[in-house]
């Protein structure tokens, strides 16, 4: 046998090593289950501070300013402009929406309907397990009008009443503080991190972290771009075929873009919104249906064939069935937002696998 690949005897030493790594880690993931309450803020904080940086940098330029002060608050005024911006203009449009399908659903809700080659217990079924009328209720703008005066009216209770929501919505609150000071000390930060390292590991663990670094920067903002555009071509798709709530949905489904295949749930959403439309429009249900199919392929085929060549280059290049295995495994350890770094973690395990262990390029 080639010496290379003689297997290493477990000495004593090797053994203590060994069992001291893996208490360590366990230590360690037991240690961030506990104070994971504690550092989701931060952690949220981080992220947002690591997507603004281009801004940033961006500002910098721009204002040719050392400091980070000013190119800092320059960032945080145009993404509250930006934030701004938007909200004025779909919060309206999204309200008037929910009260025009509060009186679709409250129509569906007293009205038989046969459409063909559809069973009528799916239509029991459906008025027997979702409270159509309470739906409703939420939907329709009266609510939101009362929920707002309630708010308003009733903050002494729920200031008496409600200290852990108002606990929790203070830790939500010093995400803005923490964001605000990462992002004056960004560079600065990243520099005393990498100086924990030891100096005999800071080659390897530099060359991990740069790798990781720029598959999540080529993985994020690429597919944070497809997302966007795709969510925008799907509302403008919905609002051309007359779907109810179509540009709520469009948008909906950009954000499920972020994950791949999890567009896919929102399939029955449209076909119940296809469903409430045939009832208060009078529309042909199967009409409305494979016009929704139709924008589905069109803009799928546009995502595949156009926008992931352009703007991510090569594929993840990984089948279909290891990427719904990474899915579930990273989504299962790290919640969304495993979902979310499942692939390109996913792809640079691989790549480290076949270079180091493997020992193919």
């Amino acid at each position: 046998m080639d010496k290379q690949y003689e297997p290493r005897p477990f000495t004593f030493d090797r053994t203590v090593r060994i069992i001291f790594t893996v208490v360590t880690v366990i230590a360690v993931l037991m240690l961030l289950n506990f104070l994971k309450g504690v550092l989701l803020p931060f952690l949220v904080a981080c992220l947002i501070a690591y997507m603004l940086e281009p801004i940033v940098q961006w500002n910098m330029r721009w204002t040719h300013s050392r400091k980070r002060f000013l190119p800092v608050m320059l960032t945080l005024l145009e993404s509250l402009m930006v934030f701004g911006g938007l909200c004025a203009i779909f919060i309206p449009y999204i309200v008037n929406e929910c009260g025009e399908m509060a009186e679709m659903v409250k129509e569906y809700a007293t009205t038989q309907i046969d459409i063909p080659f559809i069973s009528a217990d799916i239509h029991k079924f459906l008025r027997e397990n979702i409270d159509f009328n309470e739906i409703s209720r939420y939907l329709s703008q009266d609510q939101w009008e009362s929920l707002a005066k309630s708010a308003i009216s009733s903050s002494w209770k729920f200031l008496n009443s409600g200290l852990s929501m108002l606990a929790a919505a203070v830790s939500w609150g010093i995400v803005i503080l923490y964001v605000i000071f990462i992002m004056l000390d960004y560079e600065r930060l990243m520099l005393s991190f990498r100086q924990l390292v030891p100096h005999r590991h800071r080659e390897k663990v530099f060359h991990v972290f740069d790798d990781i670094k720029n598959a999540m920067n080529r993985y994020f903002r690429g597919q944070f771009l497809i997302a966007s555009l795709v969510g925008v071509m799907f509302a403008i798709g919905f609002l051309i075929i007359g779907l109810p709530m179509g540009v709520v949905l469009g948008l909906f489904i950009g954000v499920l873009n972020m994950v791949p295949y999890l567009q896919l749930i929102s399939l029955p959403i449209t076909a119940l919104l296809c469903i409430v439309s045939t009832v208060s429009t009078g529309v042909d249900f199967w009409m409305i249906f494979w016009e929704c199919m139709a924008v589905y392929v069109i803009v799928q085929c546009i995502q595949d064939l156009v926008l992931t060549p352009r703007i991510m280059g090569k594929a993840m290049g990984l089948n279909p069935a290891i990427i719904l295995l990474s899915l579930s495994i990273w989504g299962c350890l790290l919640g969304f937002m495993g979902l979310i770094i499942a692939l390109p973690l996913t792809t640079l395990v691989l790549s480290y696998y076949d270079m180091y262990i493997v020992n193919r390029n």
